[in-house]
């Protein structure tokens, strides 16, 4: 896992793809688009924008990806995101691979991160998280999650 703030972004030392996905997401003005997916390259970099409630995390489950790499940057509203290392994932369901995503509901070990607006948060594949969890009381937040396939690491 991998956080930062965007005001720091040209100097954080982002490997070239990473920093070219948050890039190329805001320049798409995530912050004025309805929720939905919105391709950014093909399906191989694209991002989903979305409006929630904050939950508490016992209402939650925690997800994993092995093909994409989860960009997950905070527009508005504060959260917190319960995660992991690969391989601290417990209890895990039935893996959906033509979506991505597997749901766990333990995260051994686990860490939190408290997300505030400009904040993003880097999960690779096989890092379990859990977001939109509340920070205090529950609250609307917006965020766009910016989903890089692993295929573009190594291109």
């Amino acid at each position: 896992m991998i956080v930062g703030e965007l005001n720091t972004l040209p100097s954080s030392g982002l490997p070239a793809v990473l920093n070219n996905a948050l890039t190329l997401a805001l320049a798409a003005k995530p912050q004025d688009k309805a929720p939905g997916r919105y391709d950014l390259e093909g399906e191989h970099l694209f991002m989903n924008v979305m409006t929630f409630e904050t939950q508490h995390p016992a209402q939650k489950k925690a997800e994993m990806h092995e093909q994409y790499i989860d960009i997950q940057l905070l527009l508005s509203g504060e959260e917190r995101i319960q995660f992991g290392v690969a391989g601290s994932a417990r209890q895990c369901e039935e893996r959906h691979v033509e979506e991505d995503y597997q749901l766990c509901h333990d995260i051994d070990t686990m860490q939190t991160l408290h997300m505030k607006p400009g904040m993003y948060a880097i999960f690779m594949p096989g890092e379990p998280h859990k977001p939109g969890c509340v920070v205090t009381q529950g609250e609307e937040i917006k965020k766009v999650v910016v989903k890089v396939h692993i295929s573009l690491l190594t291109a």
